[in-house]
């Protein structure tokens, strides 16, 4: 435990499946810091679900209520994938690979989304997380938190990111957030079809600065930014290219604010605000090892995996930079302006 003055941070939360479960940790572990005092969370797909789930469990029983919540939703998703088909091959069992990659249901799926939609083959429109969410999240309590919460989710239509807030928050709303198209159908709200937000805010980190009081974002980044190793297989360039699409609204915004930074005065029509944000990351190169079809991957054992990564990946983030939170950005954003 870290010994410091309070202070009041943003989180960030970006999606990712069953990589969420790293997410998990980390805020397992901030929530053991009694001077972290949370005041909006933005957040996508699995990101969505973890801020809602969060925010409702400090509402109902502060740190340790959060911390059982988040323990319990994780659990839930773990017994609903029980007896899902996307199993692992049993040579990845003995070798400890959590990928999907051998898995025939996995490999017939992928092959069979890339002739037929989820209209065809899907035509209820089913989402085994729809209950789960229901059982582990109250809206109404979570409509009456003072902590902001952002979801964002993509308008089929248009191609632009809706961001929901506490009172508009529903189960649908984050089934929308986490709609993969080659997976669901389309999310229906308000007479409009929506998709999953990451490709339009992963997270959506805008209304963090204009609608918080914080001058401190602190982001849970789950898809890699950078890849080191040659892209030569189809899937392989298939995982990267959604990596990059998923990155690329963040990414924006994070250059945005570095330029907002550079400058003595924002700018007409841009708050002061957005100069003098400090923001953070947390992250770990364990999970850019992890293979894309292991975010479709919830056993148990695996969530547990990824919660530990995380809670390490949070400690280790507290031990170098406590301190700094309040004083100045740990990220370094202007090392996202190379090149623009």
């Amino acid at each position: 435990m870290v010994d410091r003055a309070p202070i009041r941070l943003d989180l960030a939360l970006q999606g990712g499946g069953s990589h969420g479960a790293f997410t998990w940790g980390v805020l397992d572990r901030l929530l053991e810091e009694p001077w972290i005092d949370v005041d909006g969370v933005s957040g996508t797909s699995a990101g969505a679900m973890n801020a809602c789930v969060l925010v409702d469990g400090l509402a109902a029983g502060g740190a340790a209520g959060a911390r059982a919540a988040l323990a319990r939703f994780w659990g839930a998703v773990a017994e609903a994938a029980r007896f899902s088909p996307f199993r692992r091959a049993p040579w990845d069992w003995f070798s400890g690979d959590w990928s999907l990659d051998r898995s025939p249901a996995y490999l017939a799926m992928d092959l069979t989304a890339r002739l037929f939609s989820p209209y065809d083959l899907n035509p209820g429109g089913g989402n085994p997380l729809e209950a789960v969410l229901a059982d582990c999240v109250d809206f109404k309590r979570l409509a009456a938190s003072p902590i902001r919460v952002f979801v964002t989710a993509t308008n089929v239509r248009s191609g632009r990111g809706r961001v929901f807030r506490n009172a508009e928050l529903t189960p649908d709303v984050l089934l929308a957030s986490a709609c993969l198209p080659t997976l669901f159908q389309a999310v229906e709200i308000d007479g409009e079809p929506y998709w999953d937000g990451g490709y339009s805010g992963n997270p959506t980190i805008t209304p963090l600065v204009r609608e918080c009081s914080s001058q401190d974002v602190l982001l849970v980044q789950i898809n890699p930014v950078e890849c080191v190793k040659p892209m030569r297989s189809a899937r392989e360039i298939h995982n990267r290219i959604n990596e990059v699409a998923f990155n690329a609204t963040l990414l924006k915004e994070l250059r945005m604010i570095a330029l907002l930074k550079r400058a003595v005065d924002p700018g007409p029509g841009e708050p002061a605000s957005w100069a003098g944000m400090r923001v953070h990351r947390i992250a770990s190169p364990a999970l850019a090892k992890l293979g894309a079809s292991s975010k479709l991957n919830a056993e148990g054992a695996f969530l547990e995996l990824l919660r530990d990564e995380g809670r390490a990946a949070a400690d280790a983030f507290l031990q170098a930079h406590a301190a700094d939170l309040g004083v100045r950005s740990t990220l370094d954003l202007d090392g996202l302006l190379e090149g623009v």
